[in-house]
């Protein structure tokens, strides 16, 4: 029988003051469709210095409401990464837009703006970009691109909240931002999901679309509604938005500890010849939802099995998407397309990382990766 895994990759961490507000919201009037909704949206918007906010109820919510709003449909093409998870691609091809990689960036694992512009044409209409790990993306370069070529940045930040870039943070650079509120997030809902903007049009479609698609028309009475596109039951709970807002508190305090986590792995893996590190650039500062390194001159199989085997919670993001039966069938991608994407890929392990682990969780893992690499 395996061992047990004691320590995951990532983990809520929810204390007595988180299910205080959540009971309290219990004994309200109010489980759904209530003012906790509100409330998060606008601090989760003061947070990240955006104008408007729509919770939703995933991460994947978040992103098709926001290919909605931006008006993708059949015909379109859309640029975005390989190295992201499935939702970000998926949702592209449920609004009937084809979505089209472009290969990584060796160091920071994110889309190289120059690949993004070789795949350009008349039928591009949005570039997605992902923080991958909580990184984020080189947005001066590619807001130029977007600028030059008249097309939407949509930033798939669920890896990122709280990360900053030029000092500033993540929320506001692209025209809508996405970010998942899943429990290995940076601050958990259970699930849950928001869009951000500064498009005061975008936000009033995502508001409709996330509710059937029904819009209230008080003129012709209380009850009268009407549907023009159908939308989605995509509606979060007053009972998650209190959860979220009591979680908000303590965001700063969870990216520290994160940060100290990768901190600590950093120095104890430099000098270790068979792993290479995650990068962090010098105008970014990283959220680090994960801890992604690459292991060299050893099988990857191998060393994930013998983590997982010491009980060392060890993931892999991400298969490549253009390597996902569904894409090639339809969309005719092969291996070697994107080599860089592929190359991470195959040497890609993600060790644990959450604000919960103990010191002695920490030094565990350093020693597990130890006695299996060296």
């Amino acid at each position: 029988m395996a061992k047990k895994q004691i320590i995951p990759y990532g983990h809520q961490w929810i204390s007595a003051d988180d299910i205080k507000e959540v009971v309290r919201v219990l004994k309200s009037d109010w489980l759904t469709q209530g003012p906790k909704i509100e409330e998060f949206e606008k601090a989760v918007a003061k947070y990240c210095g955006s104008k408007y906010a729509a919770a939703v109820s995933s991460g994947t919510a978040a992103l098709h409401a926001a290919y909605f709003a931006a008006g993708l449909k059949k015909g379109d093409e859309v640029i975005t990464t390989p190295l992201t998870f499935a939702a970000t691609s998926n949702m592209l091809v449920f609004c009937g837009a084809k979505p089209v990689f472009a290969d990584i960036e060796r160091d920071t694992l994110n889309i190289d703006p120059s690949e993004i512009i070789k795949k350009i044409n008349a039928k591009t209409k949005a570039i997605v970009i992902v923080d991958f790990a909580g990184n984020p993306c080189d947005f001066d370069k590619i807001s130029k691109i977007a600028k030059d070529n008249n097309l939407l940045v949509i930033e798939d930040a669920c890896h990122a909240l709280g990360a900053e870039y030029k000092g500033k943070k993540i929320g506001s650079f692209s025209d809508m931002t996405i970010l998942s509120f899943h429990p290995v997030k940076h601050i958990a809902t259970g699930e849950g999901g928001m869009i951000l903007t500064n498009n005061k049009d975008f936000y009033e479609k995502i508001k409709i679309f996330r509710h059937h698609g029904a819009k209230k028309k008080p003129e012709k009475g209380g009850w009268y509604y009407e549907i023009k596109k159908p939308g989605f039951n995509y509606r979060i709970t007053d009972m998650q938005c209190a959860l979220g807002l009591s979680q908000l508190r303590k965001l700063n305090k969870f990216l520290q500890r994160r940060k100290e986590i990768a901190k600590t792995y950093n120095k104890a893996f430099k000098n270790i010849e068979k792993i290479t590190l995650p990068v962090e650039k010098n105008y970014a500062k990283s959220a680090w939802h994960i801890y992604p390194v690459q292991v060299k001159g050893t099988d990857r199989r191998r060393a994930f099995d013998a983590l997982s085997k010491q009980g060392v919670g060890v993931q892999v993001h991400y298969l490549p998407l253009h390597l996902q039966p569904f894409y090639q069938k339809e969309f005719d991608y092969k291996k070697g397309d994107f080599p860089l994407a592929e190359q991470y890929y195959e040497r890609a392990i993600t060790l644990p990382l959450f604000p919960k682990m103990t010191n002695k969780d920490i030094q565990y893992v350093i020693k597990s990766v130890k006695k299996t690499l060296i």
